[in-house]
């Protein structure tokens, strides 16, 4: 029988038990840096841009220059040149004078507007009409207007997104400075196991939760190692846990964590550390086990892969940003339950929902064994396990996957 906790008991067990702990970093190349975590913050150590430019085709002058002007009256400024891209002015601008610019040319000093080619015209002789006043700084990016020496661009604890790296490209870092990432290890268990590539006969399936769990590793911020699959023999399991323990610093172990005689997890779990719950009051994903082996949190995880998912979308995702000091964030949707749902188990109880065209939730009736459910899910809703079930459209929180 299990001594089941609540969810939220779970949650401050793992926080409680496992402050973050990856203090190592390594410098890696710009292009191999998205997805990780800064060790410390970037300061900008020059202006972008490091040039007053343009925004447009057209010309630059002075603001003041063009005060008054329209279409009927033009202010008539002298064409003094052209700056091409790439290259800057090798003159000031002169009261009275406008230059040639392109979009994202330096303007020339003297300058502090452009006016568009669409509100000018070419009267000839390098004279040109201005039939639209302008204003000091229309048109125009100024040096520093992006970021300016001594600026915190990134901060540390910032997971890389590729936006971040044109930030980093742009200021000229071809190396970063990041947390490594977590290595979780991945260990199937149970007789009826083959591997993905393997044809199983009757009584087999193949090992669907190996392949699914690295993925949701690497979504998180983490690298995982495969360990394999084992049959359920007490000494293979084991030694892999061992193994697993010294090279990783997440351990997950997929089946054998209910109350059958052949489940072996718990036990295997307890002769190496010490198990810090072995049950959780949801559904699916009861029988989950957490413990410590080497101060280490070793996942003793459902075989069911519905269950197992969701149990590492609940615990085992946040454990990861936890270990990285960033903040997990959960997004989550305001929505519409088109049908009603009993719930009377006494466990908080996780429905899969898809999302219809007009942002309706419907529920996704299945079992946990049967992971082609999850198949288009959106996000889960959560029924409270003091709760017996949810009413047809009343708007919930639709959290996501």
């Amino acid at each position: 029988m299990f001594n089941v906790i609540t969810p939220e008991q779970a949650g401050c067990i793992i926080k409680e038990q496992f402050v973050g702990r990856i203090h190592e970093f390594e410098s890696v190349k710009l292009p191999d840096a998205l997805g990780h975590v800064l060790h410390s913050d970037i300061t900008a150590n020059e202006d972008i841009p490091g040039f007053d430019r343009s925004t447009v085709d057209g010309y630059a002058v002075k603001a003041s220059d063009t005060f008054g002007s329209s279409e009927s009256i033009p202010a008539v400024l002298n064409l003094t040149g052209e700056i091409l891209m790439g290259e800057c002015a090798e003159t000031a601008l002169l009261p009275g004078t406008c230059m040639i610019v392109s979009t994202g040319g330096a303007i020339p000093p003297g300058a502090d507007a452009v006016v568009m080619h669409e509100h000018t015209e070419d009267y000839g002789n390098d004279m040109i009409g201005m039939q639209k006043p302008t204003a000091p700084g229309n048109n125009v990016i100024f040096r520093g207007d992006d970021v300016t020496i001594g600026d915190v661009v990134l901060s540390a604890g910032t997971c890389l997104k590729p936006h971040d790296i044109g930030i980093l490209s742009a200021l000229g870092i071809s190396e970063v400075c990041v947390k490594r990432k977590p290595i979780i290890g991945i260990i199937s268990t149970g007789d009826e196991l083959v591997a993905t590539t393997e044809t199983p006969n009757i009584g087999q399936i193949r090992d669907v939760n190996t392949p699914m769990l690295m993925a949701a590793a690497s979504k998180s911020g983490a690298e995982s190692i495969n360990y394999g699959i084992f049959k359920d023999k007490e000494t293979e399991i084991k030694n892999a846990v061992k193994k697993a323990t010294d090279e990783c610093d997440i351990i997950l172990i997929s089946g054998g964590s209910s109350a059958g005689l052949r489940d072996l997890t718990a036990k295997i779990i307890a002769s190496e550390g010490e198990i810090l719950f072995h049950g959780i009051a949801m559904k699916p994903g009861k029988p989950t086990i957490l413990g410590k082996v080497k101060n280490k949190p070793v996942f003793g995880l459902p075989g069911h892969p519905v269950a197992a998912y969701l149990v590492t979308e609940l615990f085992v995702c946040p454990l990861i940003s936890q270990l990285l000091g960033t903040t997990y964030k959960i997004k989550s949707t305001q929505a519409k339950l088109t049908e009603a749902i009993s719930s009377n188990h006494g466990r908080a109880e996780y429905i899969p929902v898809v999302f219809d065209e007009d942002g309706n939730a419907h529920p996704v009736k299945s079992k946990s064994g049967l992971i082609s459910s999850l198949k288009n899910v959106t996000g889960y809703i959560c029924i409270p396990r003091d709760c017996e079930g949810l009413e047809k459209d009343i708007y919930l929180n639709v959290v996501h996957f």
